[in-house]
């Protein structure tokens, strides 16, 4: 859906718990205090949200009524959204949608998150199969040994992604980890699906995030600055079809449309969060970004191009290998980062200048979001 047929929409207020382990509080207890956070940060009050779009992956059909009746049930609609990693984006998605159609004025996406019943430690060591197929981490093993064979990529390229997430991570008091890691500890860690150790691999974890959205039109007469808007909302599934060399992959063809929608290219964007579940993939959608041609992205990694203060920093709150992936509200995350940079506001890991950002996520299954925001 085109933005030229939506009117402006704009996110208001965010907020999130911190990512990790709490085997003492409910999914629900993470939705909450996601919620009452945005509203916080936004200025509003409970009674002011007109709709509600809840992302989360095995929680059940009733997870969000449970949830927002912990804060007073007002006879809203309220969606449950399901669509695996992506679900947080999709929440925010389908609140934009609701907005920009002038269904509503203010809507709040909220994404929970509770993958600890396990306690496994990390998602990438005891991520369970998908049907009949391979666990991810083996599923990213292969596309990174292919890699490591069609391009010469390294196990080390890879490493230096996860050196640079979790110190990116360590900036940010709502990740999962907050310790920096070093290259040799990336190579010494336990193998999970070789190459990738298990500090190539997103943990598992537990938490929420929400965003507030509402008319662009109400929020300057609410007198919100700056005003963040949503310039863009993209959203495809998988083609099943055999991949060539001039078909583009599913995050191709999804950014394409969204970069159409904002008017505006890759090296654009200020800042980038993608879904980063394994380091692999962040050098695959550098190229499917449209940053440099395939088989180029570790040339961007070993530049220092994707740091924060290089040329387009990626993953700036540590992406899901530090910041974690709780996978309901991860999608949300990326919203609350991205504000945060637009706004100016997010401390020792700002990025200067910061004007316009992308979030990207995929979803098992095959599907793919991109929304950018604008200041």
């Amino acid at each position: 859906m085109a933005n030229a047929q939506l009117r402006g929409v704009a996110v208001i207020g965010v907020g999130m718990t911190r990512f990790g382990q709490y085997p003492e509080k409910s999914a629900v207890d993470h939705g909450v205090e996601a919620t009452l956070a945005a509203l916080a940060d936004a200025r509003l009050e409970w009674k002011d949200i007109q709709a509600a779009y809840v992302g989360s992956m095995n929680l059940g059909g009733t997870i969000g009524p449970m949830t927002l009746a912990e804060i007073g049930l007002t006879g809203i609609p309220i969606m449950n959204v399901e669509n695996a990693s992506a679900s947080g984006s999709a929440a925010f998605r389908e609140a934009y949608i609701a907005i920009g159609a002038g269904l509503c004025d203010v809507a709040l996406a909220l994404g929970i998150g509770k993958m600890t019943a396990s306690q496994a430690p990390r998602a990438g060591a005891a991520g369970p199969p998908h049907g009949d197929s391979f666990p991810p981490a083996a599923v990213f093993a292969m596309r990174a040994q292919r890699r490591m064979f069609e391009y010469g990529d390294t196990a080390d390229h890879y490493a230096k992604v996860s050196v640079k997430n979790h110190r990116h991570g360590a900036l940010n008091p709502f990740s999962q980890f907050q310790e920096p890691v070093t290259i040799d500890e990336v190579r010494g860690a336990r193998m999970i699906a070789d190459p990738l150790t298990v500090l190539h691999c997103t943990p598992r974890g537990d938490g929420g995030a929400a965003a507030i959205l509402c008319s662009a039109e109400k929020a300057r007469a609410l007198g919100v600055s700056p005003l963040i808007t949503v310039a863009a909302s993209a959203f495809r599934s998988e083609l099943y079809r055999s991949p060539t060399l001039d078909s583009p992959t599913l995050t191709e063809a999804t950014s394409r449309e969204a970069y159409e929608q904002a008017g505006a290219g890759p090296w654009d964007m200020d800042l980038v969060q993608i879904h980063d579940a394994f380091t692999v993939e962040e050098i695959d959608y550098y190229e499917e970004l449209g940053l440099c041609a395939r088989g180029e992205g570790a040339k961007l990694i070993d530049e220092g191009v994707t740091e924060i203060g290089g040329k387009l920093p990626f993953s700036t709150d540590g992406g899901l290998l530090a910041r974690g992936h709780p996978v309901g509200p991860t999608g949300l995350a990326q919203v609350w980062e991205t504000v945060q940079q637009l706004r100016g506001t997010a401390g020792p890991r700002q990025v200067g200048g910061a004007s316009i950002g992308l979030c990207q996520m995929i979803g098992a299954g095959g599907v793919c979001f991109v929304h950018i925001l604008k200041r």
